[in-house]
């Protein structure tokens, strides 16, 4: 029996870049400079090199299309259907990066445009993206709310200094919910070893009391008990 030749499989790395920009989850989008799916909006992304390995890679991409540089980056996983990209047989390697208050994007490389877009709208098809990008964004975003409900995640979306109704803002948006009790968020946060720290300063507000402010109390980590979604 003949064996047949390897296939010749390419390998590129996708980006999922999140933030909370105007109240609202943001993604962040190119519109493709070239052939397939020119002027349409896509993940940052591009192939590996040969001397690359695949964090450098997206690291790499994330700059070259965007000008970002500097974002801790986490895998998302890998897709591979034989049938996600018309060019040849590629797989691509997502990864997921969150940040607050990121500046705004700067189109390079073989990207036309770059803009902080609407989530909710690549979400839920409003807008289309090219290849399986929506797929690899449901995950990511998925990812993101899981890990808020189990780790220490959603402080990487806040300020240096923050309040917990700032904090429970950002569980409303990646959540998409209203339905978060003030009260027993603000005791669950401060009842959870390792989730924030007082900073001893508060802030006026246009109503009511001045608030406390915390910050993060050290790097990401596991949250026991978790915050589980309404």
């Amino acid at each position: 029996m003949s064996r047949r030749p390897p296939a010749t499989v390419a390998v590129t790395v996708d980006l999922v870049v999140l933030t909370i920009r105007d109240g609202g989850l943001r993604v962040l989008l190119i519109e493709r400079g070239n052939e397939p799916f020119r002027g349409e909006p896509a993940l940052p992304g591009g192939f590996l090199r040969p001397e690359e390995d695949l964090d450098a890679a997206a690291a790499r991409e994330l700059e070259e299309e965007t000008g970002l540089r500097g974002l801790h980056l986490e895998q998302i996983g890998a897709y591979g259907a034989p049938d996600r990209d018309p060019r040849q047989r590629i797989v691509t390697v997502a990864y997921l990066a969150i940040m607050p208050d990121l500046p705004e994007p700067l189109a390079g490389s073989d990207a036309s445009g770059a803009a902080w877009t609407p989530a909710a709208e690549a979400l839920d098809g409003r807008i289309r993206l090219a290849f399986d990008h929506a797929d690899i964004l449901a995950d990511a975003v998925e990812l993101a709310r899981t890990k808020l409900e189990q780790t220490t995640l959603a402080t990487v979306f806040c300020p240096a200094e923050f309040t917990i109704a700032e904090l429970r803002g950002v569980y409303e948006t990646v959540w998409n919910t209203d339905r978060i009790d003030p009260r027993n968020f603000h005791r669950k946060v401060l009842g959870a070893e390792g989730f924030v720290e007082a900073t001893g300063e508060r802030r006026a507000l246009e109503t009511g009391r001045p608030a406390s402010l915390y910050r993060r109390a050290g790097e990401v980590r596991g949250l026991y008990p978790p915050m589980l979604r309404p």
